[in-house]
């Protein structure tokens, strides 16, 4: 293990059950958003034609070409990083670049910021208050309100969301219940971004790479990166239909590491 990864955080020990279960949640993470990915595409390739006919809802569709530039653009691969490299690390002196994006207008449903414009950048804003407000909620059942409202028909469900499936390895891991607990603190800081890319005006994929601030027995933080497609649907960017893309990596803001992936500062504009 590199000595980066060896450092305590603050008076607590190096690899106490705060820490050891936040890497258990990034592992998860990853490995799920990779596997719904596959089971996602998977089950749409098989129930296509289903969809298409009697008893599906009707909806616009996409023009066939935008669909297979989305989901190109989800599944190209990003950069990887070891796990250790999501632990607190040494910051650059070279300037990551900054990600100027806007701020809420008003509150959505399941009390989730809201009110960002029809921009790449509102996009990845509107993703990060989804994120930041699900796993605040410290409960499986917080976490199920959240995407239940917050993802677009052929989005992730309160089932198949990587965000549930993290909630549930960090509660499982820390001895809890769904419901969660009065000593579990969960804060979320989204501190760096970066634009995957658009395609046209209402489909974008944004990553967010969030500091997690975890306090059970003791506190240890980490860092979390999350990609989604974004679809602006009615009036708001929802999380869209589709499998999740592929996986951000994991890297400790401000870093030289976080810096060579290409994630930038985010700044309120």
């Amino acid at each position: 293990m590199r000595r980066r990864a060896e450092r305590p955080v603050g008076e607590t020990s190096t690899w106490g059950p705060a820490r050891l279960l936040l890497l258990i949640v990034v592992s998860a993470l990853v490995a799920l958003a990779v596997l719904a990915g596959l089971v996602l595409a998977v089950v749409g390739a098989l129930t296509g034609e289903r969809r298409d006919g009697a008893g599906a809802a009707p909806r616009a569709a996409a023009p066939a070409t935008d669909l297979s530039q989305q989901d190109a653009l989800a599944a190209a691969p990003m950069p990887s990083a070891d796990p250790d490299d999501a632990l607190p690390g040494p910051l650059s002196n070279r300037a990551a670049g900054v990600l100027e994006v806007p701020r809420a207008t008003g509150a959505g449903p399941a009390d989730v910021p809201t009110g960002f414009p029809r921009t790449p950048e509102g996009a990845l804003a509107q993703l990060a208050a989804i994120d930041v407000t699900a796993m605040q909620t410290g409960s499986m059942d917080g976490v199920r309100q959240v995407i239940a409202e917050w993802a677009a028909p052929g989005g992730p469900t309160p089932q198949t969301w990587s965000g549930a499936h993290g909630m549930a390895s960090l509660l499982s891991a820390a001895g809890l219940s769904g419901a969660g607990s009065p000593q579990l603190a969960i804060v979320v800081r989204p501190v760096m971004g970066l634009i995957k890319g658009t395609v046209g005006e209402d489909f974008a994929v944004v990553c967010v790479n969030f500091e997690f601030t975890v306090t059970v027995e003791e506190t240890s933080r980490i860092a979390i990166a999350d990609c989604q497609r974004m679809a602006w649907t009615g009036d708001r960017w929802l999380i869209g239909a589709g499998a999740e893309p592929a996986p951000a990596p994991s890297v400790w803001p401000g870093t030289d590491a976080a810096i060579a992936v290409g994630w930038r500062d985010l700044r309120h504009g």
